[in-house]
């Protein structure tokens, strides 16, 4: 054995307590779900999943992800690209302004924007007098959303531009490209596989957000409840079918979301592998 390996025993012994933690912790509730789930047979669960209510929920999850995601997408590779390819003074008040929603809780961030622009709030009256309704509405969403997930597209590409380094964009600048160009040929291609994690993980924080949107939706049934919020709704209401089903189908898109980001994570160690 070698002399700075574990022994055989201590590495069995993590590695079954690693296996029994994630039964515990992520495989039984999972399993749970969907059994409360399909308890009734899949034609309950297909019927809840239907009701207008939970249509109407569907929907406005799609929505806001559409939405959100983007602009999130756009926003955290432009903070990226800052941080790793210039100098410039507060550059780090700016990577601490990314990481900010990692350590702010998600209701605090909801409390903020009703305190912005709620109607008794700062902006409040003066959207009321022309019309614009953002707290109990879709902007309030996607705002909420947007300060929750900003941090995950930039903080999954950033380790990577800084990794690179700048060597390659001095090269193109040098031989006259612009700085699109160089963003598009160079850098770009150089990011795609993490970018596209990025945004499966920005995607899923999205569709599955709380705390923040819980606060500014009003929990408006049919107009404003995502499916979180509209687990939580039928929850309350003891329609545990409908609220086990509809967090079944919850689980299940964050599954599918987890499972391209491991295919994507392998196709490309593949890709690079070969380019090695």
């Amino acid at each position: 054995m070698n002399a700075t390996e574990d022994p055989l025993w201590f590495r069995a012994l993590l590695v079954a307590l690693a296996v029994l933690t994630g039964l515990l912790l992520l495989a039984l509730p999972l399993a749970a779900v969907f059994t409360e789930a399909l308890r009734r047979g899949g034609e309950a669960a297909l019927a809840a999943i239907l009701e207008p209510d939970t249509l109407a929920a569907i929907r406005m999850t799609l929505i806001v992800a559409a939405i959100s995601v983007p602009l999130n997408t756009v926003g955290g590779l432009a903070a990226a690209w800052c941080i790793a390819k210039h100098d410039f003074p507060g550059k780090r008040l700016l990577v601490t302004l990314v990481e900010l929603p990692f350590s702010v809780s998600p209701v605090i961030s909801g409390l903020v924007f009703v305190l912005i622009f709620g109607l008794q709030g700062w902006l409040g009256p003066w959207l009321q007098a022309r019309g614009i309704q953002v707290i109990f509405a879709l902007p309030g969403l996607v705002l909420a959303t947007l300060f929750v997930t900003f941090p995950f597209v930039a903080r999954t590409v950033l380790p990577l531009m800084q990794d690179q380094g700048r060597a390659e964009e001095e090269a193109a600048a040098t031989l006259g490209a612009g700085g699109w160009q160089i963003f598009r040929r160079v850098t770009l291609p150089n990011i795609r596989w993490a970018l596209l994690a990025g945004v499966l993980l920005c995607n899923a924080r999205a569709m599955g957000e709380f705390g923040a949107v819980s606060v500014v939706s009003g929990h408006i049934r049919g107009q404003t409840n995502t499916m979180p919020l509209h687990v939580e709704i039928l929850y309350n209401e003891y329609q545990f079918a409908g609220a086990f089903a509809v967090a079944a189908l919850l689980a299940l898109l964050g599954l599918v979301t987890l499972a391209a980001k491991a295919v994507l994570e392998r196709w490309s160690g593949r890709v690079a592998g070969e380019a090695g």
